[in-house]
């Protein structure tokens, strides 16, 4: 029986499993993002141990997926500053001597979606992740989007709001872009306390509702995806999906006539139908292909 490795990498945890060919998760672990020294190892370890056919990793990025790349499966201009620029894909590659395969974090979670979860039997879905810092994975035609690199529909800009007591921002790149706006840091600075702490009736959930229906319309306009998925930390605020569709509609301003919009959104712009397990059952369906490739 054929074991697959699963791999979803993220700036401060790193969630490893294993599943069975048929889909079964067996095993899954948790290991802080330390340095790449202190950290790769300790994965490659964990991996070999179980005697894993392939491995398949969504990470943090932004990646090098381009594969006449000489830096392909790179992490490059990271944040991170220890993992910038690190080889993440070629180092699992000869220190495990398996199949491999990469891709964001947000694309490995658009999959799961997409094959397994919310957006099952569609052709197309965008998934955001609203958390630490904003992503977006965006499937089409059955598979994720490369391009000049990967969406990186977090650092759209959005509009400030005229009643933002903080205008300007929390990301250091590009300011008042989405992830700037509306990140769970952004929030807490914003407001001075957590959005874990806020009570629904504050009135950040109406602004942050704001920001993220602006992120639904640009999608929409964009790509015109046949599902709209939020997962991530700040939306586990169930609260905040009614809010979004509404303005998301508001937005549309009746642009876009489609039975779907009629009704609200209602079963568009939708939770992952996976939960939490989007991204690491995202990375078992890249390791899969791997092997078949």
């Amino acid at each position: 029986m054929k074991l697959y490795g699963a791999l979803e990498a993220g700036g401060t945890k790193m969630v490893l499993a294993v599943f069975r060919e048929d889909g079964e998760l067996l095993e899954k672990e948790s290991v802080p993002t330390r340095t790449p020294a202190e950290t790769m190892p300790q994965m490659a370890a964990w991996f070999r141990e179980r005697q894993v056919a392939a491995l398949g990793i969504g990470c943090f990025g932004p990646l090098d997926l381009n594969p006449a790349s000489p830096a392909y499966g790179y992490i490059t201009a990271t944040p991170k500053l220890a993992w910038r620029n690190y080889p993440l894909l070629p180092a699992f590659r000869d220190a495990l001597g398996i199949p491999a395969a990469l891709d964001t974090d947000v694309n490995g979670a658009a999959l799961a979606e997409a094959r397994l979860g919310a957006a099952r039997g569609l052709e197309s879905c965008v998934y955001f992740t609203v958390g630490t810092g904003i992503g977006g994975g965006l499937i089409i035609h059955g598979r994720p989007v490369h391009g000049l690199v990967h969406p990186e529909i977090g650092h759209i800009a959005v509009r400030p709001a005229e009643n933002d007591p903080m205008p300007g921002g929390v990301c250091p790149y590009h300011g008042c872009c989405l992830e700037g706006m509306a990140s769970g840091p952004a929030i807490e600075k914003r407001w001075g306390i957590s959005a874990k702490e806020l009570p629904p009736d504050h009135p950040a959930w109406d602004l942050e509702a704001d920001y993220l229906a602006q992120a639904c319309a640009a999608a929409m306009f964009s790509f015109s995806p046949e599902k709209i998925i939020m997962g991530g930390g700040v939306m586990q605020q169930k609260f905040l999906f009614p809010l979004i569709r509404q303005k998301t509609v508001a937005l549309l301003k009746g642009y876009i006539d489609h039975p779907a919009v009629a009704a609200g959104l209602c079963d568009y712009i939708v939770e992952p139908a996976l939960g939490t397990e989007s991204g690491i059952r995202g990375a078992f369906l890249l390791a899969r292909a791997a092997i078949s490739e």
